[in-house]
């Protein structure tokens, strides 16, 4: 099998480990299949986000409303990072809840994060390059976030003193955010 999928602690986030072939010359993967990710995802990709990050910048935590909510098929080409979903359904038994794991260049491992989570990424390394897909294109009527250290969430972030955008440094707190999921 060319993928391993394990859900995390919120099972809808799941891992997944591509198989890697190595020999002399490097290592080749599948990074994407279509058929695979149909069986264990059940997600269409419309678009492709490339972004590159400094050293301890931290990215997020960012979702898209409905109608246009956003799945995110995470991985990282280069670097290190910690990646984190929040459950932002209101009717869901872990709403309110993160996970987050470690993916990097080295251990090939991408993230699936569903449409209904906030996601966001703390740079472990000297930078980071993460490229994602999403399941449906950007919309920046619906973009919203909710601010990456809200202590209501307590997301364990590697770092206090981090590199942020004004509109990440500006985003509200879940408790003062009404636009979420049913």
């Amino acid at each position: 099998m060319a993928f391993n999928f394990t859900p995390l602690s919120i099972p809808e986030v799941v891992l997944i480990e591509p198989t890697r072939h190595h020999d002399a010359r490097g290592f080749f993967s599948e990074t994407f299949r279509a058929s695979a990710f149909d069986s264990h995802v059940g997600a269409t990709f419309v678009q492709d986000n490339f972004v590159r990050s400094g050293p301890q910048v931290v990215r997020g935590l960012h979702y898209q409303l409905s109608p246009r909510p956003q799945g995110k098929l995470i991985q990282v080409l280069r670097g290190h990072i910690l990646d984190i979903a929040v459950d932002l359904r209101r009717s869901s038994a872990t709403f309110g809840q993160w996970v987050g794991q470690e993916i990097s260049d080295t251990n090939g491992e991408i993230l699936w994060i569903p449409p209904g989570f906030g996601h966001g990424y703390a740079v472990l390394s000297d930078g980071a390059d993460v490229m994602y897909k999403v399941t449906e294109e950007y919309d920046a009527t619906l973009d919203r976030g909710i601010r990456w250290n809200d202590p209501d969430l307590a997301v364990t972030w590697p770092s206090s003193d981090a590199v942020l955008s004004e509109k990440d440094r500006a985003l509200p707190l879940l408790s003062e955010t009404a636009d979420l999921f049913a």
